[in-house]
């Protein structure tokens, strides 16, 4: 018996899964994969006044 025939007679197991349900997979591995995000942290009433005026990120010298 030579190699190509034995390779012949071997079961093949092929899955067809589509690329949405591969990708959605993926998405779905990579978000159970990672701890939950903190939080983020509650603005103070000065913090949420320079939102609001749109001085985000700015320190006392710009106010």
């Amino acid at each position: 018996m030579s190699v190509s025939q034995s390779e012949e007679r071997r079961p093949v197991a092929v899955a067809v899964v589509s690329m949405r349900e591969l990708l959605a997979s993926c998405a779905a591995a990579d978000a159970v994969s990672r701890p939950p995000r903190a939080p983020d942290p509650v603005a103070g009433p000065v913090e949420q006044a320079r939102v609001e005026q749109g001085r985000v990120g700015q320190g006392r010298e710009a106010a």
